[in-house]
């Protein structure tokens, strides 16, 4: 016969005080964050708690896209986290990337695209990686097949502009909304869509002759 199941009394087991708090906090950060692999964010969430490093936390929840029916991974939200946890490095290795992004549960190929695309070495400076991820977003946000217009929703363009447009600090809001304003013209007339031709006509539109 098995031996019988040991029994406690609640005086016998010893809950330790911050535990209840931890796991509040804890709870709370998975649901704004909804990481796709619970265990595996989980593992880089308390591996960071336990150094005093940034969280990979969301501010807020976000809701996904009403036009998108995948989900593409890298939004605004985890950007923002990437950025807490390297901003004050400012140059980081390729493995320090790739740890934080799969603690984020994103999809290698995408962090694999960016990298390819902005042809970085083995040491990357972290606004270049960001401001590379904008420049390429409507490729890895779209839902568009293989070599199509490669659109994606207005509103996450602004979101992803905006937010590195601040992060850098020296554009001036005029300029910010005067760029922005101009692609919701083409948006406009696309379906409250962007594309990366978009870009580049305004680009061209801004060189002096």
């Amino acid at each position: 016969m098995p031996p019988p199941e040991t029994m406690y009394c609640a005086q016998q087991i010893n809950i330790p005080p911050e535990l209840p708090d931890i796991l509040k906090q804890f709870t709370k950060a998975a649901i704004k964050t909804q990481p796709h692999d619970v265990l595996q964010w989980a593992a880089d969430y308390f591996s960071a708690l336990s150094k005093g490093q940034d969280l990979p936390v969301k501010e807020r929840l976000e809701m996904p896209v009403a036009t998108q029916k995948t989900d593409t991974g890298l939004t605004p939200g985890l950007l923002k986290i990437l950025h807490q946890q390297f901003a004050p490095k400012e140059t980081i290795t390729k493995e320090e990337l790739l740890q934080k992004w799969k603690g984020l549960c994103l999809p290698i190929e995408q962090l694999d695209t960016i990298l390819a695309l902005g042809s970085f070495s083995e040491n990357i400076n972290w606004m270049q990686t960001i401001t590379s991820a904008l420049k390429h977003a409507c490729e890895i946000l779209t839902e568009d097949p293989q070599g199509g217009a490669a659109q994606i929703p207005f509103d996450t363009f602004q979101s992803l502009y905006t937010y590195l447009a601040h992060l850098d600090g020296e554009i001036p809001k005029e300029q910010i909304d005067s760029f922005l304003h101009s692609l919701e013209e083409y948006a406009e007339c696309q379906g409250g869509m962007v594309q990366p031709s978009n870009l580049t006509s305004l680009r061209s539109a801004e060189k002096p002759e």
